[in-house]
């Protein structure tokens, strides 16, 4: 695959999950970007076995957008404002601009994988922990892999709102209302006695503020409140969050079992990025731990991750020391909709 052929993908699925500028700007880039400059010559000679992985349209995407976000392009940033303005010919113009001008931004950005935090993705979260509250009977003890600046760490402090019943806090900053398809979740209200996360690179909700809202899409703008909300509320809150290989801070936490706590580890479209030495490994961590554990500590491993199937991802649940493995259904990439189908745990 050629770095044309991969942002015309993007564009697709950029269209598919509600963002048509976006679509449209990566299809203008595909169209026109030509050697001659440092950030095209960087893009089109990215290695091709790791366009998908890098998620390198994105990566590049997140840097243009901060430089509306900064007011470091003036031009970039009028065109972000009004986009239907301008035709292909003017964007791609003013695109190129931005990629000449800033060029050493671009190339710094684009070293970094993109850090999405879609805390729409928590809907799916709430829904499963109030599932295990009402199975066992006890509290949680989350741990999260692939964190970044924590947002889906502090579920329980969002309200996911379904018609007309809401699940988690009385009065929320941040409000989930995603399209639900299925059964509602359990009525039992989840306890958190401790949470924790890893990343390769954690972001500071403060500090890196600006970096985090640039890879939420510029027309999205309902999406881009409920960041900077999430983002106030985890400034507040400070979510623990280690910068470690994800499986070798795994290891560490299940050393020993939990006493009268369910633990929780989960990911949402995170684990698709470890290597398949390090998926395999995690996949040997849980099923060991998950052995050793006794019915007033049970494991519980949930995962909202792409599996080909589409549309959006699976939601699945493994559960010890049964050793059960149950669908939960799917849910849209960024929480838009959930097509819930728990059975009973």
């Amino acid at each position: 695959m050629s770095f044309r052929e991969h942002a015309r993908a993007q564009a697709r699925a950029c269209g598919a999950l509600g963002s048509p500028f976006m679509a449209r700007l990566l299809n203008i880039i595909a169209e026109r970007v030509s050697p001659g400059s440092a950030v095209a010559d960087r893009l089109l000679n990215w290695p091709a076995d790791r366009l998908g992985p890098d998620a390198t349209s994105l990566r590049l995407t997140g840097a243009l957008h901060y430089l509306v976000l900064s007011s470091g392009a003036p031009m970039l940033k009028r065109l972000y404002a009004n986009p239907d303005a301008a035709t292909d010919s003017q964007a791609w113009r003013i695109v190129d601009a931005a990629m000449r001008l800033h060029a050493a931004e671009i190339l710094q950005t684009l070293d970094h994988a993109p850090q999405t935090n879609e805390l729409r993705r928590s809907a799916a979260l709430i829904a499963a922990a109030h599932c295990l509250s009402a199975k066992f009977q006890l509290p949680l003890v989350l741990s999260e892999l692939g964190s970044s600046a924590g947002l889906n760490l502090l579920w329980d402090s969002y309200t996911l709102e379904i018609d007309a019943n809401c699940y988690g806090a009385h009065d929320p900053l941040v409000l989930l209302t995603p399209d639900w398809r299925g059964d509602l979740p359990e009525p039992v209200v989840p306890v958190i006695r401790a949470r924790a996360g890893v990343d390769l690179n954690p972001l500071d909700p403060e500090t890196d503020r600006l970096r985090l809202l640039s890879y939420i899409w510029a027309d999205q703008p309902d999406r881009m409140e409920n960041t900077r909300r999430a983002l106030d509320l985890a400034c507040e809150k400070r979510p623990e969050i280690a910068r470690a290989n994800a499986i070798d801070w795994l290891e560490a936490r299940l050393s020993r079992p939990i006493p009268h706590a369910i633990h929780l580890v989960f990911h949402t479209i995170a684990w698709q990025y470890f290597t398949p030495e390090d998926q395999a490994r995690g996949t040997a961590l849980l099923a060991r731990a998950g052995q050793r554990c006794r019915a007033d500590e049970p494991l519980a491993h949930l995962s909202m991750e792409d599996d080909d199937m589409g549309p959006g991802a699976a939601l699945a649940l493994h559960l010890w020391p049964e050793n059960r493995r149950f669908e939960l259904g799917r849910a849209d990439f960024h929480g838009r909709w959930v097509e819930w189908k728990a059975p009973a745990l």
